[in-house]
């Protein structure tokens, strides 16, 4: 969709990542997004919600040529009420770092921008990746009260598999499975990974419940998004990790 009747087209954003890309990639274009769309700073849109509980009726006034979703972050009633009001919905699934390049250069070429440079270094970057260790036993909580963890099939662990990161909940049935913290340690993990998003792990929350892990804080923007920060994120996890690791 590079142009509707001779302009831009009109796109809202119901993913965070998405929001970020299409910002820096096809600026002008994003006519709405999330409230918890943080990046870039200063973006001048109009809000619509959160992800899981956007405002159809303001999405949809917002005449859009084009809705950014994702399965895991969006619901499907939502994106089905869009879809009755005529909203045409580009729905991404991301659950390794492949899917998340490859949906990152269609969302971009949908909006009509030409494939940006920080895809290409973030491709670069992700297949120069130097793994911190090989196979290093790991649980990497996403919640406290109650622990949730990483489980199965999901981005966060993809990147922290070519990293050399284990991760102990890799083959549980569900993808973010509530596991009480006293399995979570009973399964031996070296190496705890605590990002500050969804849940805001500190230096004084989180490595306390894990006395025989070392404990790795870490950006939930580089672990979690696909984005631009997809370029600085093999740099960025590995050197926490290591730190960690010392």
């Amino acid at each position: 969709m590079s142009a509707v009747r001779g302009r831009a087209p009109r796109v809202v954003s119901l993913v965070p990542s998405l929001t970020e890309a299409v910002a820096v990639s096809a600026p002008g274009v994003l006519v709405g997004a999330t409230d918890w769309c943080s990046h870039p700073a200063g973006l001048d849109v109009a809000r619509i919600g959160g992800t899981k509980n956007p405002d159809v009726p303001a999405v949809l006034a917002l005449r859009p040529d084009l809705v950014l979703a994702n399965e895991e972050e969006n619901r499907a009633p939502d994106l089905d009420a869009l879809r009755a009001g005529g909203a045409e919905v580009l729905l991404t699934e991301v659950r390794t770092l492949d899917q998340g390049l490859a949906a990152l250069a269609d969302v971009v070429a949908a909006c009509g921008a030409p494939r940006p440079r920080w895809l290409a270094e973030a491709e670069e970057a992700w297949a120069a990746v130097e793994p911190v260790g090989d196979g290093i036993a790991a649980v990497v909580p996403i919640w406290r009260r109650p622990w949730m963890v990483v489980g199965r099939d999901t981005f966060a662990g993809d990147l922290l598999a070519r990293l050399g990161v284990r991760n102990l909940y890799a083959d549980h049935p569900e993808r973010y499975p509530k596991v009480p913290l006293d399995e979570l340690n009973a399964a031996g993990p070296r190496l705890v990974v605590l990002p500050d998003e969804p849940y805001r792990f500190t230096a004084d929350d989180g490595p306390e419940a894990f006395p025989g892990a070392a404990a790795a804080l870490v950006d939930g923007r580089m672990l979690t998004w696909y984005g631009p920060s997809l370029a600085r994120a093999p740099r960025d996890l590995a050197r926490a990790l290591r730190a960690a690791l010392r």
